[in-house]
């Protein structure tokens, strides 16, 4: 049987646990096994942006539910398509489901994409499947799905804003600053020393975000004002709270060159909040940023930067990460909920199993 966890697309607090027989493969389909994914809360973004930037698409559900995507390691568990066998371990995106069908595309050396006809008009980034070893030490895989993906956005931000010479700003400001996308840009602003990073995180995260060394100065929620001076500077939210865009635009004002809307880690306040000063906030779509680096550099060129930025950041995270596993269908719908409400600490990382 295949188990899934089901959210409503109308409310990501309604989850449902459903059982399905799998179907027969045809020919060219192969069926993963997935064997652990990370949650944390850049699934959270995927729900809450799931209508608007289609992440819903990926993994079709019944009407009015979705299938969250997730980022995790997978086995080869039947396979009708040549050049994929069984046992092959494979790393890329997966429903919150115990098995996936695809159908292997590109196949190689590397891995493939699953070509299957729904996927198609998605972005080709999230479709591909690397090949990886049978046997990886599981603290290296843990590590693989719960920060690489998102330090894949935070390597391509550091690149985007360099890219516009930081759009003239000496400051940037990133919100929700314990979240792990954030704290691998201040990793890379800070130690490429583009400009003075700050973190506005919530009170209570204040002592975490200040402890991982990666930010200048850790500011609580409504204190930006009497903690940073007004000076030329970017804001990159990963919050999408129109509380903490507001606070920041009202702050800078003029000064403030470049508002990027990355992530909703406070996915229930991202309505309203009226007109703002300074820039209009944009949404940021790292494939863009992606497909024109790969142009730019050339073959193997984004993949080696990133690889080398990818080896300091994951031996930084020893300082501030605690992997917690979960394991079996409730107690993976029980850690959802607390990972939606915002109740994990910063500083661990949740890998799930269903």
């Amino acid at each position: 049987m295949t188990t899934s966890l089901l959210v409503g697309r109308d409310d990501l607090h309604r989850t449902a646990l459903a059982d399905e027989a799998p179907a027969d493969l045809t020919d060219g389909q192969a069926r993963l096994r997935v064997a652990s994914f990370a949650l944390t809360a850049n699934n959270i973004t995927y729900g809450a942006f799931g209508a608007a930037m289609r992440y819903w698409d990926f993994f079709p559900a019944a009407e009015g539910w979705g299938r969250i995507p997730v980022w995790g390691f997978a086995d080869v568990e039947a396979s009708r398509c040549e050049g994929v066998a069984e046992g092959d371990r494979v790393y890329g995106y997966f429903p919150m489901s115990t098995h996936l069908v695809v159908e292997p595309t590109h196949v190689s050396a590397s891995g493939f994409t699953d070509g299957a006809a729904h996927r198609q008009p998605l972005p080709p980034v999230y479709n591909r499947y690397e090949r990886v070893p049978t046997g990886a030490d599981p603290h290296d895989e843990a590590l693989q799905s719960l920060l690489r993906p998102l330090f894949m956005t935070s390597f391509v931000l550091d690149d985007w804003l360099a890219d516009h010479a930081m759009f003239g700003a000496g400051v940037v400001v990133l919100g929700s600053a314990s979240s792990k996308t954030a704290l691998g840009l201040a990793h890379l602003l800070t130690a490429r020393e583009r400009a003075r990073v700050v973190g506005l995180t919530s009170e209570a995260n204040v002592a975490f975000v200040a402890a991982t060394g990666d930010y200048h100065t850790a500011v609580a929620y409504g204190s930006l004002a009497t903690v940073v001076e007004v000076a030329p500077a970017a804001f990159v939210d990963m919050a999408g709270s129109a509380a903490v865009r507001a606070e920041v635009h009202h702050h800078f004002g003029d000064e403030l060159k470049v508002s990027c809307m990355v992530g909703a880690t406070h996915w229930d306040e991202v309505g309203g909040g009226g007109p703002l000063p300074g820039p209009s906030p944009t949404l940021f779509f790292a494939p863009d940023q992606i497909t024109k680096r790969r142009a730019d550099w050339g073959p193997g060129g984004f993949e080696e930067r990133f690889a080398a930025a990818w080896d300091g950041f994951t031996a930084s995270t020893a300082r501030w990460l605690e992997v917690v596993r979960v394991h079996g269908p409730d107690a993976v719908a029980a850690v959802y909920q607390q990972v939606l409400d915002g109740h994990v600490p910063p500083s661990q990382g949740i890998i799930c199993s269903l």
